[in-house]
């Protein structure tokens, strides 16, 4: 009798390990409605949740079922939703306001934005929106980010203590299409750097972020929303995948994309196979604010002085608060701009007392709104806590 071993599969991808036909098999599936419960409709293979899941979570239905629906979509199904209404339109509109005064601020000190799928100057950038807004209009900050569907998909995806990032892209007509990419971490990184890293890596780096879109103004296909391919966020080796001829062409025949109104929502897994389209629109300008949201156990895309937001935002929460703004509304805007985890820090200095963990930045502020600190105090007590952190502007 002959014994025979079976080969452990390797720990590194190779591009020898992406295969045209396996990933057809993966991405050539439908989207069961039944899957969906919680949307108004499937459209083109993508759900797209509403008004019923307004509804439900305004009579106080199960909202870790409805994250259980979105976890799933994000990682078995389409990989991408679609979230109609979310964010209301004069909100939008007050938010574009301050970001044109920004990027008409950039043009005139010949500022020429870059992009990390585009060639430079093609499109107009605010880097580090999040923060930027913040810091200029501390009001429009808490009346964007207090839109529950951010904190409801983080929550689904990544579980809480988030980070919240976002970045303005306006692509104007004659803008031409992104080539097709993943996004953060992997796919922020030339092939052969990612190549590097073990299999294990490749499927980790995708629940160590959530990606989405705010739609600023009015979509149309021919302005170029981006271009999705659903289920591809399914396929190991895509990371390596989505920079080959073969696959490239296959997604150019076989995306999806779907026009968007102001104040839609699209989240998706980062793993999922995209890009930004061509505006070949004659007069639409897409402005799209992309927001990127990490795991408490990763690393941010940018660097926020959450100091400096928590400090601007502070006295506009408790006017909302003493106002009557709900817990709900006030947490989200909280864990969209405080620190939501409290490492790393310095623990001889910021110690753990009576508990396991020092007080993150979050639960400061949240704290300072329950026992009404006035600005001043709460300023001087994010100031220690920073000093004791070894922080900037201790």
């Amino acid at each position: 009798m002959t014994a025979t071993t079976t080969r452990r599969p390797s720990s590194w991808l190779t591009r020898e390990d992406c295969d045209l036909d396996e990933f057809r098999r993966l991405v050539e599936v439908g989207t069961d409605p039944s899957d969906v419960p919680s949307a108004d409709r499937v459209e083109r293979g993508v759900p797209v949740y509403g008004e019923r899941l307004r509804a439900h979570l305004a009579a106080g239905g199960d909202r870790a079922q409805v994250q259980d629906e979105i976890a799933h979509v994000l990682a078995d199904g389409a990989g991408i939703a679609v979230f109609a209404g979310a964010f209301e339109a004069d909100v939008v509109d007050r938010a574009s306001a301050v970001y044109q005064e920004m990027i008409d601020e950039q043009r005139a000190a010949g500022v020429a934005g870059g992009d990390h799928f585009a060639e430079p100057g093609a499109n107009d950038r605010v880097w580090g929106a999040l923060e930027k807004l913040a810091l200029r209009d501390p009001q429009v900050f808490f009346d964007y980010f207090a839109t529950d569907v951010v904190d409801l998909v983080s929550v689904a995806w990544l579980g809480p203590q988030y980070q919240v990032i976002s970045d303005l892209n306006v692509v104007n007509p004659g803008g031409t299409a992104q080539t097709p990419h993943r996004d953060y971490h992997l796919g922020f990184m030339p092939l052969e750097t990612a190549v590097r890293f073990p299999a294990h890596v490749h499927r980790l780096s995708p629940v160590m972020t959530l990606q989405g879109a705010v739609a600023h103004v009015d979509m149309p296909v021919e302005s170029g929303p981006t271009m999705y391919l659903p289920h591809s966020q399914k396929y190991g080796p895509g990371y390596l995948a989505v920079g080959l001829p073969e696959f490239r062409a296959y997604f150019d025949e076989h995306h999806v994309q779907l026009p968007l109104r102001k104040g839609d929502a699209v989240f998706f897994n980062p793993a999922l196979f995209h890009c930004a389209g061509s505006n070949v629109s004659a007069d639409v300008k897409r402005m799209a604010n992309l927001l990127q949201v990490s795991s408490a156990f990763g690393r941010s895309l940018e660097a926020v002085d959450r100091l400096a937001v928590s400090e601007a935002l502070y006295p506009v929460l408790r006017e909302r608060r003493a106002a009557g703004a709900s817990a709900q509304q006030l947490g989200n805007v909280v864990a969209a701009s405080a620190e939501g985890y409290p490492f790393p820090t310095d623990l001889d200095l910021d110690q753990p007392i009576g508990r396991i963990n020092p007080e993150s930045q979050a639960e400061l502020v949240h704290r300072c709104l329950d026992e009404d600190v006035d600005v001043d105090g709460a300023r001087e007590q994010l100031r220690a806590q920073a000093a004791r952190r070894r922080e900037v502007r201790a």
